[in-house]
């Protein structure tokens, strides 16, 4: 026994310095090649210490999610949503204790009016049902508000997709299926879909990247397919198309496009066909005839004058000719990649856009005729209310559905490396995404959205959420003070 202590303590004494003298060579060997190199002016400057900033930039994210941040401090979703979110999705108690850790000082803070007779539970009712394209030989009618926003088959992963399609059906709300085209994994859960055709046409392309009306009626042909979405822009990078790198256009997602395999699949930044108002009219006339169904579009909304020129050529040919619903998208909705140019500083955010857009076509005695989806960071029951209220019909989220299945906003969608299985398409990491939990986590949180809005409009005595409008909310100020929400934007207009 003591022969073989001392033979251990000599193995591992020798192993020691076998792995010191290896480290050692390692820091000479990093050093000689800082010095060398001038690509790096830290490195340089600093050989092998100098490396060290670089791994503390990329732990930084970590740390300040994990330790320094506070609850209401991080972007693009702070701790306090995220964590409401997983409540939700998990079943679980979002009752809080003490007091709210929210501040109500900062200009643009909205707040709900509370009646002094809030609605009792036996007053309240189901909100109405709404019909979208009353006039196309299919229309779609759906009670639900809160829906599933665009996220392409490729961008997130075979396992997201199927239990976001099986989640939706459970809730009883649709899911967008993205510019990416129809998988089978969206029609697997039988759930609503509306199919989102982007500038590339993926999905409903011919050989030459136009697009095929034979694909349309095939895609239309499928009874889960309601309407149909053009996405002319998107609120993270208006005026740039849908990025999928190589290394994520697998084998299936190439044949389902209609392109290369393990190619980058980079969108034209806009629709070659689609040029003008009168060409976007056209379009949707044709997809509609085409398919039956209601016919939308999609965008983030900047200058306006485009759109009035949409309304008054709408004018010109008749109700008739108008887009059955439009999705208003922010400029702070959210991508798997953009440039951040793009995503920092262009379009405008819901709060303008939406009330704009909604007085416009009640100008134009167009409100009923066009439903409006409103997109964009809407992923709590008072974010969801406050859209209804400044005048949406309908809200759809893609974060929020992603904080359901897990997301834990890493901020690597663009890289393949999710840490959830969310956005990767690596089927080690997939692994940890079980289909048939996160679909329950999803209907549970579109569930309790519904519920909270519930909440929202009874406090402000009224029977459902559809009833809320500008006067049930004030916002605060730059001198601190609130003021109706009504009386602002009749300022702004």
């Amino acid at each position: 026994m003591a022969d073989f202590i001392l033979l251990s303590i000599d193995f591992l004494s020798g192993l020691f310095i076998f792995i010191l003298g290896l480290g050692g060579l390692l820091v000479v060997y990093m050093y000689i090649v800082d010095i060398r190199q001038h690509k790096h002016a830290i490195r340089h400057n600093y050989p092998v210490i100098g490396r060290f900033r670089y791994l503390f930039e990329k732990q930084g994210e970590f740390f300040r999610q994990y330790f320094f941040a506070m609850d209401r401090e991080e972007m693009p979703f702070n701790r306090a949503e995220r964590s409401w979110v997983y409540k939700a999705a998990k079943n679980v108690d979002r009752t809080l204790a003490f007091g709210s850790t929210r501040n109500l000082d900062p200009a643009g803070t909205i707040m709900f009016m509370n009646c002094a007779f809030p609605t009792l539970e036996e007053d309240a009712v189901v909100p109405a049902a709404i019909t979208i394209g009353e006039h196309c030989r299919t229309p779609y009618t759906t009670s639900s508000i809160f829906n599933i926003s665009g996220m392409s088959y490729g961008a997130i992963s075979k396992p997201a997709v199927r239990a976001l399609s099986k989640g939706a059906r459970i809730a009883g709300c649709w899911m967008n299926t993205g510019e990416g085209g129809l998988s089978p994994y969206h029609l697997e859960g039988k759930a609503d879909i509306v199919f989102q055709i982007g500038t590339a046409k993926y999905g409903v392309r011919d050989e030459n990247g136009d697009l095929s009306e034979e694909k349309l009626r095939e895609i239309a042909s499928h009874p889960e397919v309601k309407m149909f979405e053009i996405k002319m822009s998107q609120g993270a990078k208006p005026g740039k198309g849908g990025m999928l790198p190589g290394k994520k256009v697998t084998a299936e997602i190439a044949l389902i496009r209609g392109i290369p395999e393990r190619q980058d699949s980079i969108s034209p930044n806009g629709h070659k066909d689609i040029r003008s108002v009168g060409d976007l009219l056209d379009k949707i006339n044709q997809i509609r005839e085409v398919t039956g169904k209601p016919v939308g579009f999609k965008a983030v909304f900047g200058s306006l004058k485009w759109f009035n020129d949409l309304l008054d050529e709408i004018e010109r040919r008749g109700a008739e000719s108008a887009p059955d619903f439009i999705t208003i998208d922010s400029a702070d909705g959210g991508t798997g990649a953009a440039p951040q140019p793009l995503m920092d500083y262009v379009g405008l955010p819901l709060k303008e856009s939406l009330p704009l857009v909604v007085n416009l076509l009640k100008e134009r005695q167009l409100k009923e005729r066009i439903k409006i989806i409103a997109s964009g960071k809407l992923i709590t029951p008072s974010k969801v209310a406050w859209a209804i209220a400044l005048g949406a019909d309908f809200v759809v989220s893609a974060r929020g559905h992603m904080f359901a299945l897990g997301c834990i906003q890493a901020l690597q969608c663009n890289k393949d490396t999710c840490p959830t299985g969310i956005t990767t398409h690596n089927k080690r990491l997939q692994q940890g995404l079980n289909v048939e939990d996160k679909t329950q986590r999803v209907a549970n949180y579109n569930k309790y959205i519904h519920y909270g809005i519930g909440l929202i409009a009874h406090s402000c005595g009224v029977s459902n959420v559809r009833q809320l409008d500008k006067s049930h909310i004030r916002i605060v100020t730059e001198n601190g003070l609130s003021v109706a929400l009504e009386k602002l934007y009749e300022t702004h207009r």
